[in-house]
């Protein structure tokens, strides 16, 4: 599981954890300089993340075949991770995601910057991040739930390796691997929801239709997050569609 931009492994909502845990062994990536990975500096790129990951299967699942779950950001590095270790891929889950290019979708103007940004208090992140990965009213439901927890892991993040997080977004979306989506040939899951402001939902429908073995889901009214949202039912139909 490869969490996005900002997030860590401890960031995965617990309910959706659960439900996958359920009926596979979970192995969390933190992204270099997020987390427990150190940070070797200097710049990245999204290819230099998906073989971090590929380094980190071939220690961890003895170069085993796994399947595969990106988020965001995520999503990218594990694109890039099926199509230049296919032999490391089972089956991919890419979740709010999209293959990047000049033909991908932007988001709302401002909200990477947001994301990345560290200057405000630690609460007022916390509101601010809810605010981009929600609907208003989710948002403000969830806050007194869990606006501390965010504020909490927004306090431990370092400005200069989201910089670069960002820096290697911006890249991606320069180039993407859209004209290569035609490689990959295990089963693919996508799925977005349909209020999504910061990769929005037109993108999955991209990805679904130019990979020949794909699912496409949609939830209705679920923001960037939507995995928060709806946990049981989203758990329920990756795990359905890893056991095929």
């Amino acid at each position: 599981m490869i969490n996005g931009l900002a997030g860590t492994s401890e960031d995965w909502d617990p309910r959706f954890l659960a439900g996958l845990a359920a009926r596979s062994t979970l192995l969390l990536v933190d992204n270099r300089g997020m987390g427990a990975s150190p940070d070797p500096g200097g710049p990245f790129s999204i290819p230099d993340l998906a073989e971090d990951c590929a380094r980190l299967m071939a220690s961890e699942l003895a170069g085993q075949p796994a399947a595969v779950l990106g988020w965001s950001m995520g999503g990218f590095i594990a694109q890039g991770l099926a199509l230049e270790h296919p032999e490391l891929v089972r089956k991919l889950v890419l979740l709010s995601t999209d293959p990047g290019g000049p033909g991908a979708e932007l988001g709302a103007p401002g909200v990477l910057e947001q994301l990345v940004d560290l200057s405000p208090p630690p609460d007022e992140q916390a509101r601010r991040v809810l605010s981009l990965l929600f609907d208003e009213a989710t948002a403000a439901a969830l806050y007194p739930q869990v606006g501390q927890i965010v504020a909490a892991a927004r306090a431990q993040l370092n400005q200069d390796v989201l910089e670069r997080q960002r820096s290697a977004l911006d890249a991606w979306q320069r180039a993407g691997v859209a004209d290569r989506l035609g490689e990959i040939s295990v089963p693919v899951l996508v799925a977005a929801g349909t209020a999504d402001r910061v990769v929005p939902p037109g993108n999955s429908l991209a990805l679904a239709q130019h990979i020949s073995d794909a699912w496409l889901l949609r939830f209705r009214g679920g923001g960037h997050a939507f995995m928060a949202q709806h946990p049981a039912v989203l758990s329920t139909v990756i795990n359905e569609f890893l056991a095929l």
